[in-house]
């Protein structure tokens, strides 16, 4: 009986240890709002640079729900100003929330001459 109870123990003790080391994981995930008070707007490629984003780091888009939209694109996709896949997940809400992969992130805005027109980001996370 004591070897069960020592072995509850210990398993106990392990499961604590994961869920704060989780906790801490996800405690220190980031959010940024793309382009600070200005929200997503034009002329933002230089909006990333200085900043050291981490995946699972959170990108919060602000705009005028039905003037943009985010859609998060390949790199083809973002050099091409186009939605690569077809099927890419577009954002409509206006207060957007995406969380970030490792690697690189690309977004754009689709509709009509606003990616071409500087409506893009670039964002690489480690």
């Amino acid at each position: 009986m004591a070897g069960r109870r020592g072995s509850a123990m210990v398993a106990a003790a392990v499961l604590c240890l994961l869920a704060v080391a989780l906790h801490c994981q996800v405690a220190q995930a980031a959010t940024y709002v793309v382009g600070g008070r200005a929200g997503w707007t034009f002329n933002l490629s230089g909006w990333p640079k200085g900043k050291n984003f981490k995946a699972g780091d959170i990108l919060v888009f602000n705009y005028r729900k039905g003037v943009h939209n985010v859609v998060a694109v390949s790199k083809a996709g973002y050099d091409g100003c186009s939605t690569t896949p077809r099927n890419a997940k577009v954002y409509t809400s206006g207060k957007d929330q995406i969380r970030l992969v490792k690697g690189l992130n690309n977004f754009i805005c689709t509709l009509p001459g606003h990616c071409a027109s500087g409506m893009k980001i670039q964002v690489s996370a480690t």
